[in-house]
């Protein structure tokens, strides 16, 4: 068998001829189905054939095969002991999903002895069985590739998946589990100060808020300013304050809160700076004589660039 001889002996107790024989070291892919990575070299159609030849002393030679009487009793059908191995490709365990919730998920089972037995694959998606939505083989039928999407949303928050396999020798991978969260609502932002279309003579405005978000912490803050780019640190309240650079005239200042998911919240605040005093050009009193007690005019002409 396997291209081995073995020479049986004869058990006078039993009146047969016995012998103990190794079996294949590759399973012969029993239920296979032509779906699995291939098996061992001698194995057909799903077993290894043994073929048993009696020879007595005059030297006739009886030859039995699988294509004879015996055709049932010479077929070893030999498994392999390996679980396959199972990955998720996507999501990243912990990660952080934005503004999609239909993700679709991928993962794979790889086996290269029997095979992956395809309709025992499962997704678990918190707890529900689903079958991949597509599967397919690599070209030696060794990796099976398989996605998920789900027919409706997931809600916000944490989701947990596990995988599920098994070959054709009836190997289940050991179980695959992870964890992400779908973050579909962006952060809140509160800009405090400054008061939008602020006039002010100071050269600089102090930028205050909070922000928060529920799924997808820490949130960072961006400031923009006439060119100049602030990052404040936001502290554990959510709070923040950043100090900003005004240039002469009207300024446009936007802040920005961006979650872990990459969803953003953006707020503008328009500050005018005028720093320039304003100029007295003439002041003329009429008359610039008068009586005690009684009246008279002043005028100013002023310019304000």
């Amino acid at each position: 068998m396997n291209g081995v001889t073995t020479t049986l002996t004869y058990n006078s107790s039993t009146g047969k001829y016995e012998g103990t024989l190794t079996a294949p070291s590759q399973t012969s892919g029993k239920n296979n189905n032509g779906q699995g990575p291939g098996v061992g070299a001698n194995a057909q159609n799903g077993y290894y054939p043994v073929t048993v030849r009696a020879t007595d002393n005059a030297g006739n030679v009886t030859e039995e095969t699988v294509s004879g009487s015996f055709a049932n009793s010479l077929k070893l059908y030999v498994l392999e002991k390996t679980k396959p191995t199972g990955a998720i490709q996507y999501p990243a365990s912990g990660a952080n999903i934005g503004n999609n919730a239909k993700p679709t998920i991928k993962f794979t089972f790889s086996d290269s002895g029997s095979g992956i037995k395809q309709s025992t694959v499962k997704i678990n998606v918190d707890g529900t069985d689903h079958a991949p939505t597509t599967a397919s083989f690599n070209a030696d039928g060794t990796v099976l590739t398989c996605t998920y999407t789900p027919t409706s949303n997931l809600a916000d928050g944490t989701h947990t998946i596990k995988i599920n396999g098994a070959d054709y020798d009836g190997n289940t991978a050991s179980e695959v589990t992870s964890t992400f969260k779908i973050d579909t609502t962006p952060p809140t932002l509160n800009v405090t100060a400054p008061a939008n279309n602020l006039l002010t003579n100071q050269d600089s405005v102090l930028v205050t808020g909070t922000t928060n978000d529920a799924n997808s912490t820490p949130v960072t803050i961006s400031i923009v300013c006439g060119g100049a780019t602030y990052s404040p640190t936001v502290g554990q309240d959510g709070s923040f304050s950043q100090s900003v650079t005004l240039a002469e005239g009207t300024n446009v200042i936007t802040v920005t809160a961006t979650d872990s998911s990459g969803l953003e919240t953006s707020v503008t605040r328009t500050v005018i700076y005028d720093g320039t005093a304003p100029t007295i050009v003439s002041i003329t009193l009429t008359p610039q004589t008068v009586n005690a007690s009684t009246t008279y005019t002043i005028q100013v002409e002023v310019s304000d660039a």
